[in-house]
């Protein structure tokens, strides 16, 4: 369907298309999940993040992931996003069995509750059970680190494009995640990811009046497959941020 649109944007209109192939391993176009403007926005990418591993490996929340994993990301997650230099999803693996780019990474916190996990709770925990956890949250990051479409996008710190600035300017995004070109896994990780970057991009605008934002709609195809639990956030509060939503499914028990 993108490929077919992109025939039928118009003369005036293509300076303002952005298009977004995954499959184009030549040169990938950034996509970081972690790149924030407030505090509100970080805590609301980092529990998203946790809800699309939660999708990923523990849909009927059976304690695969569970508290214990969720306070490890959550801590992690926030540690590597202090750095101003940026961070990726990437890093919040590396940042447990990486002691010196943890010792890099930490020296930015002003957390008091992180930094407590960290000189608290991580110090007293002997250095065998924290192998034995170690393993177990490791393989949660073998989806993103073992692809390399996945790692190409994902694992950069920038972004190629910025969503606040889609919506607020009228751009055209198109977002090409033809399972045929992606593989379904890679096409339902990016996906989820688009969409959580739609909904902060959307909540950001709450630092603007409201008769100053543009309205934005969001076409998605197969929608099922990229809804998180939060997806009822959007369709219940993106409207006031002038966020229209268009999504496509085939029957109703997909819902």
């Amino acid at each position: 369907s993108v490929e077919s649109l992109l025939g039928m944007v118009p003369k005036e209109r293509v300076e303002d298309v952005i298009y977004f192939n995954p499959g184009d391993m030549e040169m990938p176009i950034g996509l970081n999940l972690f790149e924030f403007d407030t505090e509100d926005q970080q805590d609301f990418l980092i529990q998203e993040s946790i809800a699309m591993l939660y999708k990923l490996y523990d849909p009927g929340h059976t304690g695969i992931i569970g508290p214990r994993f969720e306070s490890w990301f959550r801590n992690g997650a926030k540690t590597v996003m202090s750095d101003p230099a940026g961070s990726s999803f990437l890093d919040v693996q590396q940042v447990f069995i990486d002691q010196a780019f943890a010792d890099e990474k930490i020296k930015y916190l002003t957390n008091r509750v992180v930094l407590d996990f960290w000189n608290k709770e991580m110090s007293q925990t002997s250095e065998s059970a924290k192998g034995e956890i170690l393993g177990w949250f490791a393989s949660k990051f073998g989806a993103f680190l073992g692809n390399d479409m996945l790692r190409n996008v994902i694992g950069q710190t920038k972004s190629g494009f910025n969503l606040r600035e889609i919506m607020d300017n009228k751009k055209i995004l198109l977002v090409n995640l033809s399972k045929g070109r992606t593989g379904e896994l890679n096409s339902q990780l990016l996906g989820m990811i688009f969409v959580m970057k739609f909904q902060a991009a959307a909540m950001g605008r709450a630092n603007m009046p409201e008769d100053q934002r543009e309205d934005f709609t969001l076409y998605v195809d197969e929608f099922q497959n990229f809804a998180t639990e939060s997806f009822a956030t959007i369709l219940s509060e993106a409207r006031k941020y002038r966020l229209s939503l268009v999504l496509a499914n085939h029957f109703m028990t997909q819902l």
